[in-house]
Order: structure tokens, then sequence, then C-alpha cells
């Protein structure tokens, strides 16, 4: 093999320890992950998922291993990875590489490991050839592992967060370029995605643009309605930056008219619960306290049935990760989570409204990585 591993503030061979130290602390014998942001996490190993076996093996005693297939050997070493030292068995074509896998674990633990936690996102066809190479083991998920590593960001991961929203918030600032009365969503969309990438990004995420009935449904997207007059217009874009950190803002706009005096009293509640939300956020209160703030919020407003979704996510290599601000969620903040806060409020069939901001718990309350108006954002038509 040749070319050397880059080195990366971002990637330690101390993320695998202590996903180790985690697996032996709550009684899982191995711990694995493939290709996805839970291995890009661990190993900065940035795989192309397919139905050849890449997997991160972290067993809790022994050394973790990483299990490639030989023809992708060279770019493991290429990768943050190959920095790390860590053991690469790399299998042939005609191997099975869950049976080397098994054989590799069982020589590490003294017997064939009985708890075996994989990635949330493992495909089935790999946690089941996992299962098959070890009878008898059980399987569950990873996250209890992976996940409170995840949660709590470094403060190199905190800045790589903070450049990300710093590029979408430029994308926000530019909407006027492209949101315009007689054009579609999906003629703004585009525009938007090549802006995502022009201010910094290397990857589009998703672009949603729900203009005036639109604008209820919160996961919409992109359709071939056209912007009216006086429409709002809901706009929650993100993307991908070079080291896999994400951005997610949302900011609501009114296109060529003004909001009418009912909007502007319900937007108003809308931007206080935020705001409200935004505030209490500091170390030891819970994530469903931060959801019940901004639900009191809207709910007193008499607007509490058309706030119809949590109000956060946790956000990293994933734009949605734990932890989730939500109500049955009695998680403590903690310093160093990144999440967002966007309450909203939808009128089916006439229109919505979101605020979206990320947020870091910090030593002492809270810093926002997002900056631009909060208040509807009149467009001229």
């Amino acid at each position: 093999m040749s070319g050397a591993a880059p080195s990366s503030p971002l990637v330690s061979i101390d993320r695998v320890r202590a996903a180790r130290a985690v697996a032996d602390e709550v009684g899982v014998d191995v711990v694995v992950v493939t290709p996805g942001s839970d291995l890009r996490y661990l190993c900065g190993y940035d795989a192309h998922a397919m139905e050849r076996l890449t997997a991160l093996a972290v067993p809790r005693r022994g050394e973790p291993l990483l299990v490639v297939p030989r023809l992708e050997a060279p770019m493991v070493e290429a990768s943050p990875a190959g920095a790390l030292g860590l053991e690469v068995l790399a299998w042939d074509e005609t191997d099975d590489p869950f049976a080397r896998l098994a054989d590799a674990l069982t020589a590490r633990l003294g017997s064939a490991p009985q708890r075996v936690a994989v990635g949330n996102r493992t495909w089935a066809e790999h946690a089941l050839g996992i299962q098959r190479a070890l009878p008898g083991s059980t399987l569950e998920l990873a996250a209890p592992v992976v996940d409170r590593l995840r949660m709590v960001k470094t403060p190199a991961e905190v800045e790589e967060l903070a450049l990300a929203g710093a590029a979408i918030d430029r994308v926000h600032a530019r909407m006027g370029e492209w949101l315009r009365v007689g054009r579609t969503e999906a003629e703004v969309g585009a525009d938007i995605a090549a802006a995502i990438l022009a201010e910094g990004h290397v990857g589009v995420d998703f672009t949603i643009v729900g203009s005036g009935p639109n604008g209820a449904s919160p996961h919409h997207e992109l359709s071939d309605r056209v912007v009216a007059a006086g429409d709002l217009v809901v706009v929650d874009i993100g993307g991908e930056t070079a080291t896999g950190y994400r951005s997610d803002c949302t900011r609501t706009y009114v296109v060529g008219g003004s909001a009418d005096a009912e909007t502007a009293e319900w937007y108003a509640v809308l931007q206080r619960a935020q705001e409200a939300a935004t505030a209490a956020v500091r170390p030891g209160v819970t994530c469903e306290q931060i959801d019940a703030v901004a639900r009191e919020v809207i709910t007193e407003a008499g607007w509490g049935e058309q706030f119809i979704h949590r109000t956060g996510h946790g956000i990293g290599l994933d734009t949605h990760e734990a932890p989730y601000v939500v109500a049955g969620n009695d998680l403590p903040l903690e310093p160093g989570m990144a999440f967002s806060v966007e309450p909203g409020i939808y009128l089916a069939g006439r229109c919505g409204a979101r605020i979206e901001d990320i947020v870091v718990c910090t030593d002492d309350g809270v810093r926002t990585l997002n900056e631009g108006p909060r208040e509807l954002v009149e467009l001229p038509g």
C-alpha cells in the first residue's frame, strides 16, 4: 500500500478507546459499525456503503480492527484512519468476511461474543451476516455506546458546525436573489442548491421551499407551484462541509407583500417561543424541558395544535442525530451538545412558518451558531 494518511484534529484513536470503555461499562462484547457517520466519527474512514463488508469492530477487550475488502485497503491508508494504527483485516473476494471477523473477535475475547452492538444504520444483510457468523449471539443497537460519545462535541467539532452555520447563513442572506413572485419552488430550490455549494459546502442535503399552503407541510421540499404575491414561504436548507459536518437553518419569508395582522400576530408568538427555548438552554436542563418551553408559549397563545413536531434534533456528522429535543427525553444537556431549536406553526391548507437555529450548550448557557433575522422577512416581488 502507498500514500500517507492525512492527520486531522477531528479524528483520534481516543474515540475508539472511548467506545471500548463505554462498551465494557454497559456490558456489550463488541461494537461493529459499518460505512456511515458512526464509522467516520470513530476512525475517520468515509467509506462507500455497498454489498462488500467494511466494518470497524471494537471489542470490550483486545485491540480494534478494521475489516475491509482488499481492493479498498489502500483507501484506508490514505484516509485519516490510516494514521490511527488500527489493525486492518483485508479480505479477498473468495473469503467469507463475516467468518473472518467472527474468528478475529473470538480470538480477542477468548470466546465468541454474545452481545453484539451494530450501528443503527447498518444494512440488514451485514447485520444478519454478522449474526450468522456468531450463532447464539444477540444483536442490539450501538446507539447507547456511540451516541453517548457523538452527542458531546469537542471544541474542534463545534467550530466545524459554526463554519457550516455561517455558510448557510450566507445563503439565506441572498434569498432575495431567487425567491420572487412568478417563479416555481423548484426553480428557487435549484438556485439555492447551487448557492449552498458556492458558499462553502461540498454537498446539498436538502432544500425545502414551501410556499403558501405547501408551507404547512414541514418536510414539503419542492414542487412546480408558482410563488404568488403575499405568500409565506418556509425555506429550510442544509448541506455537508468538507469535514462532514452539517448545516441546517430555517427562515420564513413573505414575498411581494406584507403579512396580514393575524399572520403577524401568530408569527410573533412563534418568534417568542424560539427565543424562549434558546434562552433556556444550559447544562442540566433536560431535552424535554427545552421542548416544553417552546410548546408552552405557542399553546398559551392558542396555537398548540398547529405545532406538530419536536422542537429540535442533534446535529453533527448527520443532520439528524442525538440528542432529540422532544417530550419524553429526560436526558440532561451537557456542554458541547449541539442541536436545533425549531418550533413551527402550520395552518393546514393555508400556510406555515418555522424558525430554526443550531445552538450549542456551553458551560454557562448557550451559543447560537446561526445569525440573520428571525422576524418574518419581507422580500420584494
